[in-house]
């Protein structure tokens, strides 16, 4: 076909009884809501298609009636295999109620099996989902009792054991895209993720299967930039021109440039936080941040954290991602979840994970809606609520540091923030902190053996897995351990000497998150050797923004140089050095006033070309001899062949 452009209901006609449908979408981002109707309206029209099976790795839904809600109607469905169910509640229902099989699979385990799945390969080999709900021995990821067939087996792999996710052919493949043109090449553009929609693609047709394209625009045949095309027209049967409510960028904004890279927003008009719990758990969370790293955060309480940091003034100082395929920027939560405001860049998801699963993640914040005494965490399943683990396993096995944050109960808790103290007004109705989770989403023990660091804060208290057992290590301000903490517990955690949480998490202002997490403090950012007569200012990372930073240099230098005494050598560190050109002049003005009165000499260092360039150019503008070198060892050298010994100004 050179014209590939067909409605809705032609493209919903070609799909068979009993055929295996995936379909892409992460809540609303990249979900085909034209084509999922046109399906819903040919089944209640004409009784077909029957006994379909879905495969889908995130859930396409908004927790009501969009998505995958829209095909949950008796008889349309056989089968289900997702990743992630709590945004499709009505689908999740025929789940927990048997009326379907059903399984719920890692997030990116199912991303990665699109590919193996089109390679004809025998499936996905991981360690991810071992010792949980996943694992074979622990029920091989079925939720019903309907539910028989092994789609998860264990594997000795030169004594290691392995997890095999079994592929399986897909007849249909559902995908979304920006621009198509008449030969059906498909573009992503204005979408805020690429999701699995190339992989998805190639698996049904290396299948023999059909590949039926949603857009929201189309273009003449060959006008497409190649290096932009996302899904080649070869794998494409038909596409559908989709009607602008049905094809929203997300389900809470019809089209966001800043979500897709086309513009950037000023992150610091974002607002800030209402203080309350919930501020209070995105903040120590965010304390746990590691400068210069590359962070994870999930849905939920999370979200916080990015919002944190951005108050904090520190997103410029870590990568944070989610696990959809953005990398940088500011994640987004609620209907936005998996995009993210001014991305660096955005990658398949199965590419995503591959990342996460090779241990690339400096720390993940998760939530939590059950841990026990083993450190176990269950936030998939909840009696008769399915919601899914998502991409849950995958994070959670294999960052370097775990944070799992959520309020200490649920249900109606309700605390006051007074005097940098907390106070529990009205306890949550359900506890978290329970004897055994119901379901295993993240094995405690696991972590233990390979080393893992795990914590899980709340708004009065942090606790962390150790090789003895989950021990409380900090308790809030105006919380009493066994009234407030130990009392909602149903077990005893290791309690040795918890220490007090930092009071800046109770206060209104900002914390100085970047003085926390880089060692902003001027003082300690200063030393002296007396033996040398030797000041030494490390300024490495140190980004000099405004006139108070300028002024709290100039303070802190001015304070040790009159405890000295006398005049002194001065050694400078400029490595990684930032300083605003508002502030350059102040900056300089500065130096050459304890110059002038304090030192005996100064020595300057840096690696960075352009920056000795920038510090003679300034230092010689004011009279200074510059002495800026290239290694700490000039340096020192220099400082050691001109140690200071005159007296300091009273």
């Amino acid at each position: 076909m050179k014209n590939k452009i067909v409605s809705a209901d032609a493209a919903a006609a070609v799909i068979q009884r009993g055929d295996t449908v995936s379909v892409s979408g992460f809540v609303g981002i990249g979900t085909p809501d034209e084509l999922l109707l046109a399906i819903e309206r040919r089944f209640r029209t004409t009784g077909g298609p029957t006994d379909l099976s879905l495969v889908f790795a995130a859930a396409p839904g908004d927790g009501k009636d969009r998505g995958l809600n829209r095909l949950a109607v008796p008889g349309l469905l056989r089968r289900a295999i997702g990743g992630h169910w709590s945004l499709v509640p009505k689908l999740a229902q025929l789940a927990v109620d048997g009326e379907i099989e059903a399984y719920n699979l890692p997030l990116g385990c199912i991303a990665q099996l699109y590919r193996d799945i089109a390679a004809h390969r025998a499936g996905l080999l991981s360690r991810v989902g071992l010792r949980t709900f996943v694992d074979p021995r622990l029920g091989g990821g079925k939720i019903n009792a309907r539910t028989t067939e092994d789609l998860v087996s264990l594997l000795d792999v030169g004594g290691t054991e392995y997890l095999l996710y079994k592929a399986f052919p897909i007849q249909v493949a559902l995908v979304r895209g920006t621009t198509a043109d008449t030969a059906g090449n498909i573009t992503l553009e204005r979408e805020a993720l690429t999701l699995d929609v190339l992989p998805a693609a190639m698996a049904a047709k290396n299948s023999g299967g059909l590949v039926i394209a949603q857009v929201e625009r189309l273009a003449q045949e060959g006008s497409l930039d190649a290096r932009r095309v996302q899904i080649p027209g070869v794998l494409v049967d038909c596409v559908v021109l989709a009607e602008p409510e049905n094809h929203r960028q997300t389900y809470a904004v019809q089209h966001n440039g800043a979500l897709s890279g086309q513009v950037r927003v000023p992150l610091d008009r974002i607002p800030a936080l209402p203080l309350d719990e919930r501020k209070i758990v995105a903040r120590r969370a965010a304390l746990e941040l590691p400068p210069g790293g590359i962070v994870n955060l999930g849905i939920g309480m999370p979200e916080g954290v990015a919002a944190v940091a951005a108050e904090e003034k520190v997103l410029s100082f870590l990568t944070l991602t989610a696990e959809p395929g953005v990398i940088g920027g500011m994640p987004q939560g609620g209907l936005n979840f998996g995009a993210a405001l001014n991305p660096e860049a955005v990658i398949q998801q199965n590419q995503q994970f591959d990342f996460y699963d090779g241990g690339g993640l400096d720390m993940a914040c998760l939530g939590m809606a059950q841990a026990d005494a083993e450190g176990n965490v269950n936030v998939s399943r909840f009696g008769g609520r399915l919601a899914g683990a998502g991409g849950f396993i995958n994070i959670s096995q294999n960052a370097r540091k775990l944070v799992f944050a959520g309020t200490f109960t649920a249900g109606g808790l309700h605390v006051a923030i007074e005097n940098d103290e907390l106070r529990i007004v009205h306890e949550g109705r359900s506890r978290k902190f329970i004897k055994a989770v119901e379901q295993v989403t993240f094995s405690g023990s696991y972590a233990g053996e390979v080393g893992q660091p795990v914590f899980y804060v709340t708004e009065r208290c942090v606790l962390r897995r150790t090789a003895e057992g989950v021990e409380l290590t900090e308790v809030a301000p105006g919380i009493d351990i066994d009234r407030d903490i130990l009392a909602h517990m149903d077990f005893r955690p290791i309690v040795r000497n918890p220490r007090l949480m930092d009071a800046r998490l109770f206060r209104p202002e900002r914390m100085g998150l970047d003085q926390v997490l880089l060692g902003f403090r001027v003082a300690d950012r200063v030393s002296y050797d007396p033996e040398g007569n030797t000041l030494f200012i490390n300024f490495e990372g140190f980004h000099v923004r405004s006139l108070d930073d300028v002024e709290a240099v100039r303070r802190e230098v001015e304070a040790r140089c009159r405890m000295v005494g006398r005049k002194v050598a001065l050694v400078v560190n400029y490595d990684g050095f930032t300083l605003d050109a508002a502030v350059s002049d102040a900056w300089f003005s500065m130096v050459a006033y304890l110059e002038d009165r304090y030192y005996a000499s100064a020595s300057r260092y840096t690696t960075s070309a352009f920056m000795r360039l920038k510090l003679g150019a300034g230092l010689s503008e004011r009279q200074l001899k510059p002495h800026v070198f290239e290694t700490a060892r000039e340096a020192h050298d220099f400082a050691a062949a001109h140690q200071g010994s005159e007296r300091a100004p009273a």
